[in-house]
């Protein structure tokens, strides 16, 4: 069985580490592998994995969204949200699924209680592939108190106004705002290794007992999650959600369920270590 990452750049995945594990583990022979793709030559590589006789793949920056145009058909919630994370090939056809947000959901879940997670006010920062997924997710779940905060706030609109959220809000806004949020979740790239000093907003201001997240797995502790903790917030880092939602994509390709929290501890481990 083949199967990979494809990205722009893709050398920081730790999608590999954590499928050849499971293909081991599950006596499946195949292998999993990162491959850099531009997105000049993502129709070509799409045509390559078919040829090649790929199983499926997964999908991450900057080619989210840009990838439906390739595929063959998109389930439901992936064409609701305009986002694919994962995509299965049958046959030379291609269907692009989000595991995102159900992977998100998952991961929050080892935090806060279904009914918590309901009633919270929750703020989303950033517009992206990932942040479609996660709120999403959180809104098919029954949380009805979104907002989401941008760069551009055109694009957080165009979220809302296809998911019926609560509001969009720039990032200033969305600063002063910030004690008001029991939720708050960083979807953007900001933070991730090399430029780890940087932070989307500044999460000292989080309320105690409020909730910091981050997608950020590298590194486990962002600044983000750091100053929320100072300010009395717990923390939830991006490990979560990465394991969930690659066992979501995995169990796709496999129809196998892969052993989630003995990789998330193996990730924990290997994140430590670098």
């Amino acid at each position: 069985m083949k199967l990979a990452v494809i990205g722009y750049p893709i050398r920081h995945s730790k999608s590999p580490f954590m499928h050849n594990i499971w293909l081991d583990e599950l006596n499946i022979e195949g292998v999993y592998e990162a491959i850099e793709v531009s997105p000049d030559r993502l129709a070509q590589q799409i045509q390559t994995f078919k040829e090649n006789h790929y199983k499926g793949f997964n999908v991450t920056i900057p080619h989210k969204e840009h990838v439906i145009q390739y595929l063959d058909e998109i389930d439901e919630t992936a064409a609701i949200l305009g986002a694919v994370n994962t995509v299965v090939i049958n046959n030379g056809k291609c269907t692009g699924y989000n595991t995102d947000g159900d992977g998100f959901l998952q991961s929050l879940l080892l935090k806060r209680t279904a009914e918590e997670i309901r009633k919270s006010a929750i703020l989303v920062i950033g517009a992206g592939g990932a942040a479609k997924g996660i709120t999403g997710a959180l809104r098919a779940f029954g949380a009805d108190q979104i907002s989401v905060a941008n760069r551009s706030p055109e694009k957080a609109e165009r979220l809302i106004k296809t998911l019926g959220l609560k509001s969009g809000l720039n990032l200033t806004e969305a600063q002063n705002r910030l004690y008001d949020y029991d939720i708050v979740i960083n979807t953007t790239s900001v933070g991730m290794y090399p430029d780890t000093e940087n932070l989307p907003l500044d999460s000292s201001s989080m309320k105690k007992g409020a909730l910091a997240a981050d997608i950020i797995y590298n590194p486990l502790s962002t600044q983000f999650l750091i100053k929320a903790e100072s300010a009395g917030a717990e923390a939830l880092n991006g490990i979560g959600m990465f394991v969930f939602q690659g066992s979501l994509a995995f169990q796709k390709w496999t129809s196998k369920e892969p052993d989630a929290a003995g990789m998330m501890a193996k990730m924990t481990d290997k994140m430590n270590q670098e």
